[in-house]
């Protein structure tokens, strides 16, 4: 059976495997703060659809209350341990199922599994305040295993702790200019790749939203690190293949293990 991967611009995937649809780390804004969404419409309305949605890290580029709100009710929602806490809005969505996680956690949704695995980012809402949460990465293992990565750096013990997978949803970009800790840019998704060694992978979080008023500042870290990533991904990593996707695009893929 194949896995389909949809991709609505930033960390927002989905991701239909075993004839269940994943939803990752949902966005559906035009505008968040000072980031305004550059390319891509928003997702349509059949992208608020899925029987699982995972939550990658607090920060609110992926846990966006007004997203999470236009979910289905009944729809499964994981989150890191100790969100509700950090989140207080998140107490809120009462029409949602929500579950906390933490690495070593598996979930399991009919024939999905749903393995919950680190990720060196941090996890906090805020970057001051008593309530820390961890960021996390999470496995979906049906016909195939889809690694969405969330937000990461590299890590030394990446490919142990994630373990084999078929594809990975790696972040290759941000949302300014600048980089900071805690964050793959496209040489190091594309290290990240030969040490996961993947059949496949699509690269995400980038592309999509950029500060107001930041236009003519380092426009090439907005539009270059998909190419970028292909171009490195070849050398590092030439036996995977590699899907760049636009907004909105799908990739059906084929996976025999």
């Amino acid at each position: 059976m194949p896995v389909e991967i949809t991709w609505w611009g930033h960390a927002t995937c989905t991701v239909r495997d075993a004839n269940i649809r994943v939803l990752t780390d949902p966005l559906f804004a035009r505008r968040l703060a000072h980031l305004r969404r550059r390319r891509g419409a928003v997702p349509p309305a059949a992208a608020r659809h899925a029987d699982v949605v995972l939550v990658s890290h607090l920060h609110a580029d992926h846990l966006h209350l007004p997203s999470l709100a236009e979910l289905a009710p009944g729809t499964r929602l994981l989150v890191p341990r100790g969100a509700p806490r950090a989140v207080p809005g998140l107490r809120r969505l009462h029409r949602l199922r929500v579950t906390e996680v933490m690495p070593g956690d598996e979930v399991r949704i009919d024939d999905l599994l749903v393995r919950v695995v680190p990720a060196r980012h941090d996890g906090r809402r805020l970057p001051v305040g008593p309530h820390r949460s961890p960021a996390l990465g999470y496995v979906v293992e049906g016909a195939a295993r889809t690694y969405f990565a969330g937000d990461t750096g590299l890590f030394d013990a990446m490919a142990e702790q994630v373990g084999p997978v078929d594809v990975a949803l790696l972040p290759v970009g941000g949302w300014g200019p600048y980089l900071g800790e805690g964050h793959l840019d496209p040489g190091r998704a594309a290290r990240a790749l030969a040490r996961l060694a993947p059949r496949a992978a699509v690269p995400v979080h980038y592309g999509t939203y950029w500060p107001i008023g930041m236009d003519a500042v380092r426009p090439h870290e907005f539009h270059a690190p998909g190419d970028e990533f292909v171009r490195l991904a070849a050398v590092a990593a030439p036996e995977v293949a590699v899907h760049k996707l636009g907004h909105g695009e799908t990739v059906r893929l084929e996976v025999a293990r």
